[in-house]
């Protein structure tokens, strides 16, 4: 990795590097050899962090193509494609998905290829298979497996380490089972136990510096704080229905309605009516930036259609600002239908 530039020391051109946007680096690789090893060298990361250059992107999963994952870039409105995940599981779904240390991390979950005939989910209900993908690499790595197979479990990071807790293992049994995983070390331990298991999927979210465990159909939360601690049970009054996080303030979509959760004092605030996704199920919803993000999802049957759309739009709502305003940005390019996961990466 040397004569980046002509005229600038290595370290200075590589952190000129370093401010070009993520979508274009593709088209710098085919510059020379020098730029390709540059920007697949793990100091690329670092000095990006460095110059102030990080940036927050979408990762998306849906129903169709299978075990396919595209990434959103909100600053130039451009989708890009990964490489297909290598697990020989089809149709996985049911994963636990994070990003952290500028990583993707897909965890766990089944097949959810059935066969018409006989129903079977390719004999796969629970796996505990553990699967990274380095953007700067541009490829995927089977990292240390969970210690017990799961899926339709929270997950979470909490303090630089990955939390898994909750969900079901291969017998379809619910579990209060829960890990924590090391991303430097490579190494998953168990931590302690859930209180309460529920014959439900269950999901996390990280709020206030803590995980929030919820089942659905059940109206308590789980909470951990450090990993070190055992989980509390709460009950926060929280509303069902499609969740998400912006600036450590807790959306969530029930009725056709989207409002504002505060777990203190038990209100909720109303933000914005979103009747139109009483039709939609199975989208995506996240926080990033001052926004929430919906994603894909299909249009279920109706009265006169019985038919069902698999959709790739991306719908958007800024809650940061005095007045919550929707908009569309660039639909995805290849996956639609029902989301199966969805995560901010910051690289």
């Amino acid at each position: 990795m040397s004569g980046l530039i002509e005229g600038l020391p290595d370290a200075v051109a590589l952190r000129c590097l370093a401010r070009v946007p993520f979508c274009y680096h593709s088209d710098l690789k085919l510059v020379c050899r020098s730029w390709r090893a540059a920007l697949c060298s793990p100091d690329l990361f670092k000095a990006r962090r460095e110059v102030g250059a990080s940036e927050d992107l979408l990762c998306v999963s849906a129903f169709e193509p299978e075990n396919m994952w595209q990434v959103y870039n909100p600053a130039n409105d451009i989708w890009m494609t990964l490489p297909v995940l290598p697990s020989d599981i089809r149709h996985l779904a049911h994963f636990g998905v994070v990003s952290i240390l500028g990583k993707l991390f897909v965890l766990g979950g089944g097949s959810d290829a059935v066969d018409p005939l006989t129903g079977d989910n390719d004999g796969i209900f629970a796996t505990d298979e553990v699967w990274s993908y380095d953007p700067i690499l541009r490829q995927w790595d089977r990292r240390a497996a969970m210690l017990v197979p799961r899926a339709m479990f929270a997950c979470c990071v909490l303090d630089g380490k990955i939390i898994v807790a909750g969900g079901f293992t291969n017998c379809r049994k619910s579990i209060s089972k829960a890990e924590m995983y090391d991303p430097d070390k490579d190494v998953w331990i168990a931590i302690p136990d859930l209180h309460l298991t529920h014959n439900s999927a269950c999901s996390g979210l990280v709020i206030g510096g803590k995980v929030h465990v919820l089942h659905k159909g059940l109206s308590t939360v789980q909470v951990l704080e450090t990993t070190m601690t055992r989980w509390a049970v709460e009950d926060y009054g929280w509303l069902q229905g499609p969740m998400a996080v912006v600036h450590g303030e807790l959306y969530v979509l029930s009725h056709g309605l989207i409002l504002k959760q505060n777990k203190e004092q038990r209100k909720k605030k109303l933000v914005v009516s979103a009747t139109e996704f009483q039709s939609r199920i199975g989208f995506g919803m996240i926080g990033l930036g001052d926004e929430l993000y919906m994603i894909g999802g299909v249009i279920g049957p109706g009265r006169w259609n019985m038919d069902i759309k698999p959709l790739s739009d991306v719908d958007v709502l800024t809650v940061g600002g005095e007045r919550p305003i929707w908009r569309q940005v660039k639909p995805m390019t290849l996956c639609h239908g029902t989301v199966l996961g969805c995560t901010v990466l910051r690289i």
